[in-house]
C-alpha cells in the first residue's frame, strides 16, 4: 500500500464531505491535492497542500481555508495531531500503530512489496543501448544499457507490458566503413603492405583485428578473397563484420545482466520495403514535398544537400525545420529508416515508447518526437531519455578514451575488474541526464562513501542478525508466521518508528521513479534506507537496550528481527529491479 497515496484519498474524501456540507464551493478540483512527506521531518509524518491548491477556487486565504479543513483531517483514522504551518500547509501526524502495522504487511507482501497496476497492462517498448555494430561495448554504453535494464524492470514493477529492444543499426556509411576496415586487416594478414595510416577514418581497434583473424581461419569456401573488388564481396564483409560485433555485443550485454527480448536490424527492415512503405503512406497524406533546405548553422549534418530532396514535414509536428527523408541520388536518409523502426514498433503493440540515447543524439529527439506523432497519427508517444557522459578515473586520473582511434575501455573490462553488481548499481547513482564519474578506487572502497558497499552491507548485516538470533536463542521461532504475528507494540524507539516510516515509503518512490522514468530514485532512497539501518545498528552496539536480539525478552526480538527482515526484503527487491544480486555476507 502506497501510506500517502491512502491518505490523500482519505483527505480528498474529507473535502468532499465539507463540500457536501456547504462550507465549501461544489465545483472544486481536487486533482492537485496531494499529500507527501514533509521536507523536515520535525514538522510531522505527512502534509497535505489541500489549502494552498484550493484557496483561489474558494475564494478564500489559503491560511484560513487550511485552519477551516485542518479540524475534519483530525477525525481520521490513525491520524494523531494535524496543524496548519507557514502560509497553509497542513502537517498531520500519524499514530505509531499505523506504522507498526506497516511491518506485517511488508513481510506479507514479500518481493512484491510496492508492486501496483499503475500501468494497467499497457504495452512499452524500451529500446537501450542500440549501438552500432562497428565496435564492441565501452563503459558510455554501459550506462544506457543498465538505465534502459532498471527503467524495464521498474515500469514492469507497476505493471507495465514492457518489451526490451535492441535495434541494430546495420545498414549505411559506418557498416560500409566497418566493412572496409575488415577487408584492409584481412589483406594485411595475408601479407599485402597496408600501412596503418590508411585507415584514417576507419575501425582500427583490436577487435577489427580480431574479427579480420577468424575471417581468415574460415575454410576458403566460406569467405571471398578480400582483394577482390566486387560488391558481393564488399556485401559478404559488411554482414560478417556486423553479425560478427554483435555476437560480442550480445555476449558482453548477457554478462553484465542485460537481456533484450527483441533485436530489430535496421538492414531487414529496408529489404522487407518498411521504409518505402512509410514514405509512400507520409506522401499520400501530403507530408512529403520536393525541397531545398537552408544550410544550418554550425556543422552541417549528414543529410543536408544543396539540392532538392524529398523532405518531411516535421514542422507542422512541432520540429524547428523540415527533414530529408530522401538524398537526391535516391539514397534513404537515416531518418527515413528510423520513422519506418518506430512505427513498426508501434504496429507490434506499444503506444508507449521509449528510447534511451547517448547525449549526442540530443538534438535528434525533437524530429524523432514529430515522426511518431505523424506516423501513428497521436495514437503513440516517444519519451527519450538521454545518458550523459561516464567518465572512468584510476588513481585520481581521468581515463581518456576514443573509439575512432581504437583506445577505448571496454565493459568487458571494467565487469572482469569489479564485478556485474558494482557496474550495475554504480551506474545508477546519479539522474540520467548528469555526468557520471566511475571511480575504480570508489566504488570498490568498503565505506559510507560507496553506495554499492554501503546499501549492500546494510542487507547482508540484516542476515547476520538472524544468525546471531539463532546461535544466541536456539529455540525462538523464526517462521514467516511467527515474524508476521510480532508484537510490534513493542517497536516504540524513536530510531524503530523512523525505520518503519522509511520503509513505508518504498510503494510511493516505486510508483514515483516509474511516473518520472527516473530509477537513481531508487538508488537514492536504498542509500538513505541503509544510511537509517547502520545508525540504528550502531545504536544498539552503544545502547543494550536497542539490540535487535535480547535473549531476555524474546517478544521483543521477535518484532526487532520481523522489522529487520521488513529491511532485508525492501533493501533486496530494489537490489533485484537494478539487476544486482543481494549480497548475504560480505566478503
Amino acid at each position: 500500500m502506497n501510506v500517502f497515496r491512502h491518505f490523500r484519498d482519505e483527505i480528498v474524501a474529507e473535502l468532499n464531505a465539507v463540500v457536501q456540507a456547504g462550507a465549501l464551493p461544489a465545483d472544486l478540483d481536487f486533482s492537485r491535492v496531494s499529500c507527501e512527506p514533509p521536507r523536515d521531518s520535525g514538522h510531522g509524518d505527512m502534509a497535505t497542500n489541500a489549502a494552498m491548491v484550493l484557496s483561489k477556487a474558494a475564494g478564500t486565504r489559503s491560511r484560513d481555508l487550511a485552519e477551516k479543513i485542518a479540524p475534519c483531517l483530525e477525525s481520521l483514522d490513525n491520524v494523531e495531531t494535524v496543524e496548519v504551518a507557514g502560509p497553509g500547509f497542513i502537517n498531520i501526524r500519524i499514530s505509531d500503530a499505523f506504522w507498526q502495522a506497516q511491518v506485517a504487511l511488508i513481510l506479507e507482501a514479500g518481493m512484491a512489496y510496492g508492486d501496483t497496476d499503475l500501468g494497467r497492462g499497457a504495452a512499452v517498448n524500451v529500446e537501450y543501448v542500440s549501438v552500432n555494430p562497428t565496435g564492441l561495448l565501452h563503459v558510455a554504453h554501459a550506462r544506457g544499457a543498465v538505465f534502459g535494464d532498471a527503467l524495464a524492470a521498474l515500469l514492469e514493477k507497476v505493471g507495465y507490458a514492457v518489451t526490451r529492444e535492441y535495434y541494430i543499426n546495420d545498414w549505411g556509411g559506418q557498416v560500409d566503413n566497418l566493412a572496409e576496415s575488415l577487408l584492409k586487416r584481412m589483406r594485411q594478414f595475408r601479407g599485402e603492405d597496408i600501412p596503418e595510416d590508411s585507415f584514417e577514418g576507419l575501425y582500427p581497434g583490436q577487435e577489427v583485428i580480431d574479427a579480420a583473424e577468424t575471417a581468415l581461419a574460415l575454410p576458403d569456401a566460406e569467405r571471398p578473397d578480400p582483394a577482390a573488388d566486387n560488391p558481393a564481396v564488399r556485401t559478404w564483409a559488411r554482414d560478417f563484420a556486423a553479425t560478427y560485433m554483435m555476437d560480442r555485443i550480445r555476449q558482453d550485454l548477457v554478462d553484465l545482466g542485460v537481456n533484450h527480448a527483441v533485436f530489430t536490424s535496421e538492414k531487414s527492415l529496408i529489404e522487407a520495403g518498411a521504409v518505402e512503405t512509410v514514405f509512400a503512406d507520409l506522401e499520400k497524406r501530403g507530408l512529403i514535398y520536393t525541397g531545398v533546405l537552408e544550410p544550418p548553422k554550425g556543422k552541417i549534418p549528414d543529410d543536408w544537400e544543396p539540392r532538392p530532396q524529398s523532405l518531411f514535414r516535421a514542422t507542422e509536428f512541432g520540429d524547428d525545420i523540415d527533414r530529408p527523408l530522401k538524398k537526391s541520388n535516391g539514397d534513404w536518409t537515416y531518418f527515413a529508416s528510423d520513422i519506418a523502426y518506430h512505427l513498426d514498433k508501434h504496429k507490434r503493440g506499444a503506444n508507449h515508447l521509449i528510447n534511451v540515447w547517448g547525449a549526442d543524439h540530443q538534438g535528434y529527439i525533437p524530429r524523432m518526437k514529430a515522426a511518431v506523432a505523424a506516423v501513428t497519427e497521436g495514437s503513440a508517444t516517444l519519451d527519450v531519455k538521454v545518458i550523459q557522459l561516464v567518465r572512468l578515473i584510476r588513481d585520481g586520473e581521468v581515463i581518456k578514451m576514443s573509439k575512432r582511434a581504437g583506445n577505448v575501455v571496454t565493459v568487458r573490462e571494467v565487469v572482469d575488474e569489479v564485478g556485474k553488481d558494482v557496474v550495475r548499481f554504480a551506474m545508477l547513482t546519479r539522474k540520467n541526464d548528469a555526468p557520471l564519474d566511475f571511480d575504480f578506487q570508489k566504488v570498490t572502497e568498503q565505506s559510507k562513501d560507496n553506495p554499492v558497499f554501503y546499501v549492500q552491507y546494510a542487507h547482508a548485516r540484516s542476515h547476520s542478525v538472524f544468525r546471531q538470533a539463532r546461535e544466541a536463542i536456539p529455540n525462538l521461532n523464526l517462521s514467516e508466521r511467527a515474524l508476521i504475528g510480532a508484537r510490534f507494540d513493542t517497536l516504540t524507539d524513536q530510531g524503530e518508528l523512523s525505520l518503519m516510516k522509511k520503509l513505508s515509503e518504498w510503494p510511493r518512490v516505486i510508483e514515483g521513479a516509474a511516473k518520472t522514468h527516473e530509477p537513481h530514485r531508487i538508488a537514492y532512497y536504498l542509500y538513505d534506507l541503509a544510511s537509517e539501518f547502520h545508525v540504528h545498528w550502531n545504536r544498539g552496539r552503544e545502547e543494550p537496550d536497542l539490540r535487535f536480539v535480547r535473549d531476555d525478552d524474546h517478544s521483543l526480538t521477535l518484532a526487532r528481527l520481523a522489522m529487520v527482515k521488513a529491511v532485508a526484503t525492501v533493501i533486496a527487491s530494489g537490489l533485484i529491479l537494478f539487476g544486482v544480486e543481494p549480497a548475504e555476507e560480505m566478503r
